[in-house]
């Protein structure tokens, strides 16, 4: 199988350069290059980016084959399923068709090569699984205690909840968990070249399985990258 890491990342940014900024001495987007390159299992390593500098600092870090988006990828508004498809294609065209993608984000740091190579050995061994993904458990945050603002400015439930027994403690809850956000696995027939993926984020497919952290977060201000540099040491994932 060809199995392909593609890291992803954008050089428009509100906090500039955020997916080069120093880590420990070394570029935010070298440790999900390196969690890639410490898994068996991948053959195939890729960089998708509209910035020559992201794609610099891929390759030195782990020597990442570069991809250039072209501008309309490169936009704030532009769709991640857009930038996975345009790397696919290129891939295809430099003679690589690949059977899993593992989308890296290239502003997170918080991962571990084990996540994601024991999430590659479960979707070879399940073909019924078209995507995996980190997610963490958050019950304060659930559907069920979420409101919206009405048209008329008073709150409401986001679901209708009249036939349904709902407590007001967060712990009788059913599970609720978010995505991560720091690497997506994706199956290319059954996710990515599917129709009827769960929404907003389609390209998973309809069968997609956690794999449940703790901690995981992107980075978006400078003090996340604060954060990432006590979790990079406390998980120590500086090995890769």
């Amino acid at each position: 199988m060809n199995i392909v890491a593609l890291l992803t990342g954008r050089g428009n940014n509100t906090l500039k350069d955020k997916n080069i900024l120093p880590v420990l001495g070394k570029p935010l987007l070298h440790y999900p290059c390196r969690a890639a390159r410490g898994c068996d299992s991948i053959t195939h390593y890729y960089v998708s980016s509209d910035d020559q500098k992201i794609l610099d600092a891929a390759k030195i870090s782990a020597n990442f084959e570069p991809i250039i988006r072209p501008e309309s990828l490169g936009r704030p508004e532009s769709k991640h399923i857009d930038v996975i498809h345009h790397a696919i294609d290129e891939m295809r065209i430099r003679g690589v068709d690949p059977d899993i993608v593992v989308v890296l984000l290239a502003n997170s740091a918080t991962l571990k090569a084990e996540w994601i190579e024991s999430a590659i050995q479960e979707m070879i061994h399940d073909e019924s699984i078209t995507a995996m993904a980190p997610c963490y458990q958050e019950q304060d945050h659930h559907p069920y205690r979420a409101k919206r603002i009405d048209e008329n400015g008073f709150l409401d439930t986001f679901v209708n909840l009249d036939d349904i027994d709902v407590s007001s403690n967060r712990q009788e809850l059913e599970t609720c968990v978010f995505f991560a956000h720091n690497f997506w696995v994706l199956r290319v027939k059954n996710s990515l070249e599917a129709d009827g993926g769960q929404k907003p984020w389609v390209f998973m497919g309809d069968k997609v399985k956690p794999i449940m952290v703790e901690g995981c977060f992107d980075v978006h201000t400078v003090e996340d990258i604060n954060r990432t540099e006590i979790w990079i040491k406390e998980n120590s994932v500086e090995k890769y």
